[in-house]
């Protein structure tokens, strides 16, 4: 049932995918896990008074899904002008203005995409939140995890505009890129982890 592709290619020593593809496919999965709940909550007496609140959550997911597994591709994309960049020569002036030129334009797409990913998290883990809290019981831990999974690919992506500012020259981008990274961090991975601590109190009864 499950396609070893992705898995294959991130094991081997291909730059891509790396760490920023494979935080998109996590939350792309924890994306999927939250849609699993709306769809065992939807058509059940019990959860009648959230009928509508999940139904407009699964039609949400079910965008960010696709997002994320967009944004797969897209880090590799971006990526390639970045290493063609640290290839360039520079053994004469020009030349060393050309790869550093190249490089600090390349970087700013390798930043772009990880706080996309990271904004598309955040939205998976309110969207958790809301079905840890109001989903079917049946499937809370599965809420559970997709909360844990859209963690790791929020701080998962959050490593790959690390690296890239570190190397920007233009450095009032640069904090502003981890500005925008340390807000979301500092918010959600909270909010992660409060959502985690309730479904394993609810399941600890």
């Amino acid at each position: 049932m499950v396609d070893r592709t992705f898995i294959d290619e991130l094991a081997s020593k291909a730059p891509t995918p790396g760490g920023g593809g494979a935080s998109a496919y996590c939350g792309a999965l924890a994306a999927a896990l939250s849609s699993m709940v709306c769809n065992l909550t939807t058509g059940k007496k019990a959860y009648a008074a959230v009928e509508d609140e999940v139904q407009q959550a699964a039609k949400e997911l079910a965008s960010l899904t696709d997002e994320l597994v967009k944004l797969v591709d897209e880090d590799a994309r971006v990526f390639t002008p970045l290493a063609d960049a640290y290839k360039m020569p520079k053994e004469t002036e020009t030349q060393k203005q050309e790869k550093e030129a190249a490089l600090q334009q390349a970087l700013v797409g390798a930043c772009d995409v990880p706080v996309s990913i990271m904004k598309a998290c955040t939205r998976v883990i309110e969207l958790a939140e809301m079905l840890a809290e109001k989903g079917s019981r049946m499937a809370v831990s599965d809420a559970g995890v997709s909360v844990l999974f859209a963690k790791a690919a929020l701080q998962g992506a959050s490593l790959n505009v690390l690296i890239n500012c570190a190397s920007m020259t233009d450095r009032a981008r640069a904090e502003g890129y981890l500005a925008e990274v340390e807000h979301m961090l500092n918010i959600y991975t909270k909010r992660a982890d409060a959502v985690y601590a309730s479904v394993v109190k609810e399941l600890d009864k």
